[in-house]
């Protein structure tokens, strides 16, 4: 299932977002300079891919003359490394985009690349080059097929090469590939200022969100469904509920508003539990209809806002004044938001009227929610190759701040003025290891609460929105466990701080993790 989910991802970003030059993009922003994520530096290695005289995918289709002679023989073959793909679909032209993937490599036992199953694996004479393949079968569509060739490694920890992507030996992506392994920090203790108050696996399927009300944890997991766990003994949940749907599997965010709770997903929209028996759930409404996709759900007051990516990219909005009977009032959508060429919204937050959207390549938008039910735009904050994905905002004085981030190779967190929509200002950032990912945030007072893939969970104290500074950390990340490497979105991935004293995450391998916040 992570392989799926990833294989889906990076093929939607060698396509659709191989157009992202042909979107119109806005003037840098006001205030500071931001440069984006990464910059397009040209091919990360001489190697080059020809299948003109040799099957698409086979070590034959690289032409290795480039590489660095011996350049690999100290490269370590084992652990997770992240990529950053640099690749172009032939059928539309020249125009290159990025898409981050992931692999495992170890001596024995399961090993993956670009999200399929490494079959393949040959290293050259004397640490020339290395060949990794990897391949899955896709029902009808036939054999999708995965080959790297690795020809340089520039530090230790680091391969960089060439990518080819084939379904049924045709070429559907080629290009170069920069690789960095994900080491856990020799410096840094497991955790600081943050305990594990319990650890409880959720199977099937991949966690990815967690909502906590009336003393139980509600957990979606991609595969696999909604998990109740009854947490008023945090150092014991107790799993009161699993419920799954057949041909509905796709469930990635969850929040609750009085006794309703509201799932999002990707086949039936927003699916309504009622949560009067809250350790037994019982559906109640799906809001379906023409707009099912569904990726993540906010609640502000009386507005239930509903991220849509597909098929027209836009934020749904209900007013549950009724919880239980979510009523359509409007939509929002981007200015000059282009669904061909960028994936829609992720996420939403509201504070004090208005509206702020992670509309990835879009960038970060901001809007007013109107009493008609449809948001008008208010300004917007893009900077190169975005992929704006989650934020949170308070008041700090006369300002209003917002920290945002994205979800990417080099994704990192922005502090932004938003005071005036119309003229964003970047005043800070916070960043990591440039090839881990940030992922979501919850805002507590002057502290914010970072889902950071591979890094963990990150707080950072805010109370000088300008600097964030690191105050505690735990890492979920141990590259042994099961699962790690299969995609590039690995760790940390939701987070909620309900105030009960408290941190609930989840972990992409390791289930619902309980912490609580230790004295300095």
């Amino acid at each position: 299932m992570r392989a799926l989910l990833t294989l889906a991802a990076v093929t939607l970003a060698l396509t659709a977002c191989s157009n992202d030059k042909q979107t119109p993009m806005p003037g840098p922003p006001s205030g500071g300079s931001d440069e984006g994520d990464w910059k397009d530096n040209g091919a990360f290695a001489a190697c080059k891919v020809d299948t003109a005289s040799n099957a698409c995918g086979s070590q034959g289709s690289f032409d290795a003359s480039g590489c660095t002679p011996g350049g690999l023989a100290t490269l370590e073959l084992d652990g997770v490394y992240t990529l950053h793909v640099r690749a172009r679909n032939p059928r539309y032209g020249n125009t290159y985009s990025f898409a981050p993937l992931s692999m495992r490599l170890a001596p024995t036992g399961p090993q993956s690349a670009g999200g399929l199953n490494l079959d393949t694996r040959l290293v050259g004479v004397a640490g020339r080059n290395i060949f990794l393949s990897a391949s899955r079968t896709e029902g009808t569509n036939g054999v999708r097929r995965r080959s790297f060739l690795g020809c340089q490694s520039p530090e230790p920890g680091r391969l960089q090469g060439c990518f080819v992507e084939c379904l049924n030996g045709r070429v559907e992506g080629e290009g170069t590939f920069d690789a960095k392994k994900v080491t856990v920090p020799t410096d840094e203790p497991e955790s600081s200022g943050l305990e594990r108050v319990s650890e409880t696996p959720v199977t099937p399927g991949l966690p990815v969100d967690v909502y906590v009300t009336h003393g139980h944890a509600y957990v979606v997991s991609l595969g696999g469904g909604l998990f109740v766990y009854d947490v008023r003994d945090p150092a014991h949940p107790v799993l009161t509920e699993h419920i799954q749907r057949t041909n509905d599997t796709y469930w990635n965010g969850v929040w609750s508003h009085g006794d309703a709770l509201y799932v999002a997903s990707g086949v039936r929209g927003v699916i309504v539990f009622d949560l009067t028996d809250p350790a037994h759930p019982v559906e109640a409404f799906a809001t379906g209809g023409t707009r099912t996709n569904v990726h993540t759900v906010f609640v502000y007051e009386n507005t239930l806002l509903a991220a849509s990516p597909a098929p027209t990219g836009e934020v749904l909005v209900y007013d549950v004044t009724t919880p239980l009977s979510p009523r359509l009032t409007g939509a929002f959508q981007a200015a000059g938001f282009d669904a061909a060429s960028s994936y829609g919204p992720h996420d939403m937050f509201a504070f004090e009227g208005r509206l702020y959207v992670n509309f990835w390549r879009a960038g970060y938008v901001i809007g007013a929610l109107e009493q008609s039910g449809t948001p008008r735009q208010l300004g917007s904050y893009r900077y190169a190759h975005s992929t704006s994905h989650a934020s949170a905002v308070a008041r700090y004085g006369e300002r209003i701040i917002a920290f945002e981030g994205g979800e990417d190779w080099g994704a990192h967190l922005r502090v932004l003025d938003v005071t005036d929509p119309a003229s964003v200002k970047l005043l800070g950032e916070h960043r990591m290891r440039e090839h881990i990912s940030i992922h979501n945030m919850v805002l507590s007072g002057t502290k914010l609460y970072v889902a950071w893939y591979h890094e963990g969970v990150r707080v950072l104290d805010v109370s000088t929105p300008e600097a964030p500074r690191e105050v505690a950390h735990y890492r979920t990340f141990r590259p042994d466990d099961a699962g790690r490497g299969e995609s590039f979105y690995d760790g940390a991935l939701g987070i909620r701080v309900p105030g009960d004293g408290y941190i609930y995450t989840v972990d992409s391998s390791r289930g619902l993790i309980i912490l609580r916040e230790t004295a300095p």
